[in-house]
């Protein structure tokens, strides 16, 4: 008799899927917890809607899967943990605070890394276009205000507008998403030196005061780390969720721990992790994992929470970044752009 691990646990969870959606359990991140007895199971799940209904029928449906994909089970059991409504009228799209929503604007999501270097702003950029490319009306709001790469990424370097009573900002447009970053009101090479608050103040001024319109995404590129800028930040704007992005190896892994532990703290619900330079593959075909391989994914499965999928290493990704023109735009059917049009299809089923 074969024994059971937490792996197999998920892998049969995996089946099962959430009502009414295409995604199952696990990837929703609805796993909370996993214990072992010898053959028995038991099983947390957390829902974010208070529906006792939906409640009973996946913990039915997970028992079920548990009993059919695990050879020799003796129990499952399945506990299902639901808000109270009182509790579930504070959150919209999956846990964001209601307070200080922006009017037209359904749901925001912001892009974290607990380090530089990781390809975050690559991903933001590409994401949002992705998301635009959908059909969706996107805007993406650049919070790193000590070194703003949006600008230089979309190919976009003018100031915005201004609205006719000269109240709100009019963000330009590029790829088909609006945009705003501290690099529209600066010169390339000027420094922004500048203490949290100020830092506060100017992300509350463009998530509050810009006319961002009707938009069914805004996406908010994070700055680097897990600070009191970063917490602020979190709280300031008013999210629907977090993707970390990371690379495979494990000095970027110790910090995306962080990055989750962030989100936890100031309650914004985790949609996932996202590995970017996953691995290079050579003109001759073969594969090269300069950074390692499938951090991101054991990572996910070790939190709980969804891995949202691969980028590998292209150097079609740096050089459409660098011209402005990202490569979901430049190069929309090649392999770099699908795998980034994958993750952006999954956010947009997920709130659709």
């Amino acid at each position: 008799m074969s024994s059971i691990t937490e792996e197999s646990v998920l892998a049969a969870l995996r089946v099962v899927k959430y009502p009414g959606y295409s995604r199952d359990i696990v990837s929703f991140g609805l796993v909370k917890g996993v214990q072992i007895d010898g053959m028995a199971v038991g099983v947390l799940l957390e829902l974010t809607s208070p529906n006792r209904e939906i409640g009973d029928q996946i913990a039915d449906a997970a028992r079920l899967a548990l009993r059919d994909q695990i050879p020799g089970l003796t129990d499952a059991h399945v506990q299902v943990q639901v808000p109270t409504t009182q509790q579930a009228a504070t959150t919209a799209g999956g846990g964001s605070v209601n307070r200080n929503r922006i009017p037209g604007i359904a749901h925001i999501i912001a892009v974290a890394s607990g380090k530089g270097g990781v390809g975050k702003s690559t991903c933001a950029v590409n994401l949002s276009v992705a998301l635009a490319q959908l059909g969706a009306n996107v805007g993406l709001l650049d919070c790193d205000i000590y070194g703003p790469s949006i600008p230089l990424m979309m190919g976009i370097q003018e100031k915005p507008g201004l609205t006719e009573d000269e109240s709100r900002l009019v963000p330009p447009v590029r790829h088909g998403v609006k945009l705003m970053s501290m690099g529209f009101m600066i010169a390339p090479e000027q420094a922004v030196i500048w203490r949290g608050p100020m830092i506060q103040k100017t992300i509350h001024q463009f998530v509050h005061q810009v006319e961002w319109g009707e938009l069914d995404f805004l996406l908010v590129d994070l700055p680097p780390g897990t600070g009191d800028a970063q917490l602020s930040l979190c709280q300031t704007v008013p999210l629907d969720g977090g993707v970390i992005v990371t690379t495979p190896q494990e000095a970027s892994l110790g910090v995306v721990r962080k990055g989750v532990s962030m989100f936890e703290k100031v309650q914004v619900p985790i949609l996932g992790i996202v590995e970017n330079m996953s691995g290079f593959t050579t003109p001759e075909g073969a594969r090269i994992d300069i950074f390692g391989k499938g951090g991101g994914r054991t990572e996910a499965i070790r939190k709980g929470v969804p891995f949202l999928g691969e980028i590998p290493l292209f150097v079609a990704i740096r050089e459409a970044g660098d011209r402005g023109v990202p490569v979901v735009s430049a190069e929309p059917n090649g392999l770099a752009a699908s795998a980034f049009k994958a993750i952006a299809l999954g956010l947009f089923e997920r709130f659709k």
